[in-house]
C-alpha cells in the first residue's frame, strides 16, 4: 500500500493523456513506415496493429482480436499468422524501438532528447510502471516483459507505452461493463470530438460504413446517439462514466508516483508533447468528427 496523500481528481488521467499521445507519434512517423519496409512490411493495413501485438510474440489472430478489442477480426487475420511467415515478433520491436530513436530525436531536437528533464520525466515514467500490474491485462503484460532502453528519450516512450497499455487493458474491461462493442465504442468515441476521424478509423481499424452506420443506428436505439450523430445527454454520461471506470482501474500508477511526481510528470510531458505536434507529428485531419 502506498503511503502517498490522495491524489487530485482525474490527475492520472491528466498526466496519461500526453504520455500517450507522445507515445503514439512513433505510429504516425516516417520512420516508422521506413523501418517496417526494412524488414520487409509493406502493406499499408498491418502497421497500425504490428508495432503492439509483437510484444504478445507470435500468435494467430484470435489472440490479438482479443486483446486489441476495436479491431476488425477479419483485417487481423489477413495480417497475421502471415505476417510471421516474413518477420519475427523480435524484428518487429527492434524496429519500432529504431523508429522511436528517430522520429523522437526528429520531432524533439537533440538538445531536448539530451537534457535534464528527459531524464526527469525518464525516471518519474519509470516509477510510476512500478505499481502496474499484469492480471487481466494482456498488452500491458506483454510489454512489461520487454527491457527498459538505456538513454533517456526510449526509456520515457517504453514508460509511456507500459502506461498506455496499462490504462488501455482497464478501458477495456470498462467498455464491455457498460455494454458497448467494438464499433459502438469507436462511434461514440468519435462522437465525443476527442477521437479519431472516422475516416482515419474505418482505414486503420478495418471497419466498412455500412458497419459505422450500423453501429450508430443500434446506439440511437439506446437512446445515447441522437439524428445528427452527437451524443445525447444518456450518451455523454455513459462516455463519462466508461472514462471514470478506467481512470480507477488506472490509478494504482498514479498513487505510487505520489501528487508531486504525477504533476511535474504530467508538466514535462506536456511540453515535450507540445514541441513534437509543433513539429507536425500528427496528420491534422486525425481527430475530429470528420
Amino acid at each position: 500500500m502506498t503511503s502517498n496523500p490522495a491524489l487530485p481528481e482525474r490527475a492520472g488521467r491528466r498526466c496519461h493523456n500526453p504520455l500517450n499521445s507522445l507515445h503514439s507519434t512513433v505510429y504516425f512517423s516516417p520512420e516508422y513506415s521506413q523501418e517496417l519496409s526494412s524488414i520487409g512490411i509493406v502493406d499499408d493495413e498491418a502497421p497500425f496493429m504490428v508495432g503492439r501485438l509483437a510484444a504478445l510474440g507470435a500468435v494467430g489472430p484470435g489472440v490479438v482480436a482479443g486483446a486489441f478489442y476495436n479491431y476488425n477480426y477479419d483485417l487481423i487475420a489477413k495480417v497475421v499468422p502471415a505476417l510471421w511467415d516474413t518477420v519475427s515478433p523480435e524484428a518487429v520491436l527492434g524496429a519500432r524501438m529504431r523508429a522511436a530513436d528517430a522520429a523522437l530525436r526528429r520531432l524533439l531536437g537533440a538538445d531536448v532528447v539530451a537534457s535534464p528533464e528527459m531524464a526527469e520525466a525518464a525516471e518519474l515514467a519509470r516509477r510510476a510502471t512500478e505499481a502496474c500490474t499484469r492480471h487481466a491485462r494482456p498488452l500491458y503484460a506483454a510489454h512489461a516483459d520487454l527491457p527498459f532502453p538505456e538513454e533517456a528519450h526510449l526509456a520515457l516512450w517504453h514508460a509511456a507505452t507500459l502506461l498506455r497499455e496499462h490504462r488501455g487493458d482497464g478501458h477495456l474491461a470498462a467498455l464491455l461493463a457498460v455494454g458497448l462493442d467494438p464499433v459502438e465504442a469507436l462511434v461514440s468515441h468519435t462522437a465525443t470530438g476527442r477521437g479519431m476521424n472516422p475516416a482515419w478509423v474505418l482505414r486503420t481499424r478495418g471497419w466498412s460504413q455500412t458497419d459505422w452506420d450500423a453501429a450508430a443506428d443500434r446506439l440511437r436505439g439506446r437512446g445515447l446517439l441522437d439524428g445528427d450523430g452527437e451524443l445525447t445527454e444518456e450518451g455523454v454520461a455513459l462516455r463519462a462514466g466508461v472514462e471514470d471506470m478506467t481512470d480507477r482501474l488506472d490509478l494504482a500508477p498514479y498513487e505510487h508516483l505520489g501528487t508531486a511526481g504525477v504533476e511535474r510528470l504530467t508538466e514535462l510531458g506536456r511540453g515535450f508533447l507540445m514541441t513534437a505536434a509543433m513539429a507536425g507529428a500528427f496528420p491534422e485531419t486525425l481527430i475530429g468528427k470528420g
